[in-house]
């Protein structure tokens, strides 16, 4: 849940959520970010745990799925904290994203959609389509693709340098939102 921005947006909205997060500082920070007074009677709740393992979730109980994973090892959003996905390479934050898309399936009610926002990433010069091997762990847990859409990123620290060059793109400056549906 990082800070609790979708938190603090379904509050506003009047809108039910849940919010889970790996690490224990995250969802103290989401906490005291939702400590606001709004003519709301939604009820938000913050959970300290794994998205691979959402047992206090009923099976085909949520009707809308948001989430925006690490992007493998690229930012470190802890120190150690076992299971936290942000601090493992390409191949094992697929594998743990297989697990995360598997248990999404689960909570999700037939018909419902799960947003999934990811971009992709450069490795020794190299890019590494990570939102699309990501995209394939969801299609691999029975989804299917309802739309992708791309979202330009306007904190890239590349973009001046790749304008200045008169290119007529921008590298690695989109991250992607796929939406799925169950």
């Amino acid at each position: 849940m990082g800070s609790g921005t979708t938190l603090i947006e379904a509050k506003l909205l009047n809108r039910h959520a849940v919010g889970v997060d790996i690490n224990p500082q995250s969802v103290s920070i989401s906490e005291t970010n939702l400590q606001f007074q709004c003519e709301t009677i939604s009820r938000i709740f913050t959970r300290n745990g794994n998205a691979t393992d959402l047992d206090f979730i009923k099976d085909s109980h949520i009707d809308f799925i948001c989430t925006h994973p690490p992007y493998a090892n690229i930012i470190k959003y802890s120190k150690g904290i076992d299971g936290d996905i942000s601090l493992l390479g390409v191949e094992a934050f697929l594998d743990e994203m297989q697990k995360v898309a598997k248990e999404a399936y689960r909570v999700l009610k037939k018909g419902k959609m799960c947003a999934v926002m990811i971009g992709d990433v450069r490795k020794c010069g190299k890019v590494i389509p990570l939102g699309f091997r990501m995209m394939e762990c969801f299609l691999q847990a029975g989804f299917v693709n309802k739309e992708i859409i791309i979202k330009e990123q306007h904190n890239c620290h590349s973009n001046d340098y790749w304008e200045k060059q008169h290119n007529n793109f921008l590298l690695l400056s989109h991250e992607y939102i796929f939406v799925f549906q169950k």
